[in-house]
């Protein structure tokens, strides 16, 4: 199947120096990428990223530094990570995810933040709107949770049968919980009964499960960084007890799962390192395309 892409770039009215501050003062502009997942599981990411940022004049280690940290799907973690960026003073900061993003924000309203991936950027507080963000966040919409819809279509087509839709969302993230909201009235429209699975933390996976058995036909998981951490314990679960999958992002089908219909992420990433060029160039965000 080919893959759509539904990315919405975001622009603003703010400049940002700091990168033109620290090459005056001798020491390397520096970029916070804060991982929202583990370094193995986003390594495609991180790939594109840098080599995007290669393609722009930004060699690591020569012209620019980058401290990666990986929060592995652990909102308070990624707190922490923010926390120790602001202390090291860095010139800006990459991260993904609803979650991470708003735990960089309330750390810092200085430093530059641009997230890479985010559902319903203005639903969920990061910006107060598209073309006008405000404040010192910008970044990309992954628009995940609009395609609801359209994945259950898909998911009925490959799973005629299908009476019976389990939905799994971390509700500790407000992104999956729009989602998962929006599968849910999708369901109410296209016909399967729909029935939850909500998480908070890897050790609620195994129980969800086994709650699970006998009670339902294919499993939608909503994206989010907790459960893409823990991608192979559910993919792995889901298999032993013969559910079909649907997933917002391909990493899931790479892993084992059925079906994905979203965004590129390696293609998303690739564009925040546009936005970072612009940023450790000192240019406005009026300015972004």
């Amino acid at each position: 199947m080919k893959r759509r892409e539904f990315i919405a770039l975001i622009g603003g009215a703010a400049v940002w120096p700091f990168a033109a501050q620290a090459q005056q003062s001798g020491k390397l502009p520096t970029i916070g990428f804060l991982g929202q997942t583990t370094r193995s599981a986003a390594s495609e990411w991180v790939a594109a990223f840098v080599q995007r940022l290669h393609e722009l004049g930004w060699i690591e280690n020569r012209n620019v530094a980058i401290e990666y940290r990986w929060a592995s799907g652990r909102t308070e973690r990624a707190a922490e990570i923010a926390t120790e960026f602001v202390r090291l003073k860095v010139d800006v900061i990459v991260t993904s995810g609803t979650p991470q993003v708003l735990a960089v924000k309330q750390a810092t309203s200085a430093i530059p933040i641009v997230f890479a991936t985010a559902g319903d950027p203005v639903g969920t507080g990061l910006v107060t709107s598209l073309p006008r963000p405000g404040g010192n966040v910008t970044g990309l919409s992954n628009q995940i949770p609009e395609l609801a819809g359209k994945r259950l279509e898909l998911l009925r087509e490959v799973v005629p049968g299908l009476r019976r839709l389990a939905i799994m969302a971390n509700v500790g993230n407000p992104a999956a919980v729009v989602e998962m909201r929006e599968v849910q009235a999708a369901a109410r429209t296209l016909g399967p009964e729909a029935i939850t699975l909500e998480i908070r933390r890897g050790e609620d996976i195994a129980p969800a499960f086994e709650a699970l058995k006998g009670r339902t036909d294919a499993l939608y998981v909503c994206t989010d960084a907790l459960v893409n951490a823990n991608r192979t314990q559910i993919i792995t679960s889901a298999l032993g007890m013969r559910l079909p999958t649907l997933h917002g992002s391909r990493d899931y089908v790479e892993t084992g799962g059925l079906m994905s219909y979203g965004p590129n992420f390696p293609d998303m990433y690739r564009r925040a390192a546009d936005y970072v060029d612009k940023i450790l160039r000192g240019q406005s965000r009026a300015t972004f395309p």
